[in-house]
């Protein structure tokens, strides 16, 4: 049995940490025994903060040249441009990969093109969409280091109980939702699938055949046939009764029993593994319609600042833990993280691992957000909303999707 540990990001700031960036110059001073000091910052904190100590220490004994440190940083991302502003920045971070994006283009960060010439670097070691993800312009200002998505979770009990399989698409989907779904005198008691979550509307526009924005990423393309196909499927299904607006709020309904299906990510494996008599499964998520795939791929990824005075050894960890498959299997056995090297993640410890192997499956197909400048901004601040209203009841689905299209071209407009 593996031993899996909580592995969220963005968690509290450990207060340690805030304590030593106030005390000293991030990269200054001297390492154990001269070797050359090495500060790595994220935004990764309580638990989290021995794993990447683990990590470190491994690096740290694998050679006598450099001394890498780990420093939780509470909004690592802002911190960093404060850092660049007063002249006293990290030599590695640690970050969501999309960050990239959004501060290569500040100057923040340093090329690393040459560096993977000079040393032979084979990208294509890595899943294509994480390292895409740390490009801009052509040039490659990260590397990816984990990744994740979201698959589909589902009770084995239950659906044995049923004589069912799980699901492979939509109609299957909702046919098991519908059959698993339990009411005692009209109260919802058990829900055959989760929709608590619209922000996952990207990865059923994909199963759709749909895309979030056109091809010069000008304009939303989310108000499509394909969207409006997303949102009627979703209505669907809350006419069905499989779920309802509030149903486990507070707490865990999958692990309680009380939910036979959900769309989750690997982080929620080390809470599930703890329940007793929760016998859970999860494979890859439906296919659309007409057969499409989907799914998100999300995770960290590692970057030099480009003000860093150790850049070098920097480097040269971030070359340690991502190009060597083994370092990225022997902290996915430290933390339940999946390493962004293919062969790392292709290891026996994650694909005869009966849930890591879904993941794995569905990394096949995943893709990243739309890397134009303002899409966070659609996404969280006119897509989401919109989405909520009509999850709500307050929009029909054409009203939400063209109030989104709306509000989403300008914000664009805006930011080109």
């Amino acid at each position: 049995m593996k031993i899996r540990y909580v592995t969220a990001a963005g968690a509290l700031l450990v207060t340690a940490a805030l304590a030593l960036t106030g005390c000293s110059a991030p990269g200054s001073g001297s390492g154990d025994g001269g070797r050359e000091p090495v500060v790595m910052w994220g935004s990764w904190s309580g638990d989290q903060v021995a794993q990447l100590d683990k990590q470190a220490a491994a690096f740290n004994a694998s050679q006598n040249k450099y001394e890498v440190s780990y420093v939780a940083q509470e909004a690592v991302e802002q911190k960093l441009l404060t850092a660049i502003a007063g002249g006293q920045v990290p030599d590695l971070v640690m970050w969501d990969r999309f960050q990239t994006s959004l501060y290569a283009p500040k100057g923040a960060l340093a090329d690393l093109d040459d560096r993977i010439a000079k040393d032979n670097v084979d990208t294509a070691a890595f899943y294509q969409p994480a390292l895409k993800e740390m490009q801009v312009d052509g040039k490659q200002y990260g590397i990816p280091l984990l990744v994740d998505n979201r698959s589909l979770f589902y009770n084995v009990t239950e659906l044995e109980k049923a004589g069912l399989k799980p699901p492979t698409n939509w109609n299957e989907l909702r046919d098991t939702a519908v059959a698993l779904t339990e009411r005692d005198g009209g109260k919802l008691t058990r829900a055959g699938f989760d929709l608590s979550d619209p922000g996952l509307f990207s990865m059923w526009l994909a199963q759709a055949g749909g895309h979030l924005v056109s091809e010069d990423g000008s304009k939303t393309a989310f108000n499509s046939p394909q969207g409006l196909e997303v949102l009627q499927f979703w209505k669907q299904l809350m006419e069905d009764g499989v779920w309802q607006q509030g149903f486990g709020d507070g707490a865990n309904p999958f692990a309680e029993g009380k939910l036979a299906m959900r769309l989750d990510g690997p982080w929620a494996l080390s809470e599930l593994d703890k329940v007793k008599g929760l016998d859970y499964g999860i494979v890859p998520p439906p296919a659309g319609p007409n057969g499409d795939k989907g799914a998100n791929m999300g995770g960290f990824g590692l970057v030099i600042p480009a003000a860093s005075k150790h850049q070098d050894g920097a480097w040269e960890f971030i070359k340690w833990w991502t190009t060597q498959p083994k370092n990225g299997v022997d902290f996915g056995k430290i933390s339940g993280w999946i390493p962004a090297n293919i062969e790392a993640a292709n290891d026996p410890f994650f694909t005869d691992d009966p849930h890591y192997a879904a993941f794995i499956k569905t990394l096949d197909f995943a893709t990243t957000r739309p890397q134009v400048e303002g899409y966070s901004d659609v996404e969280g601040k006119a897509l989401i909303p919109a989405l909520q209203e009509f999850m709500s009841g307050k929009l029909t689905a054409e009203e939400a999707l063209k109030k989104a299209q709306q509000q989403g071209d300008k914000i664009l407009a805006d930011a080109r």
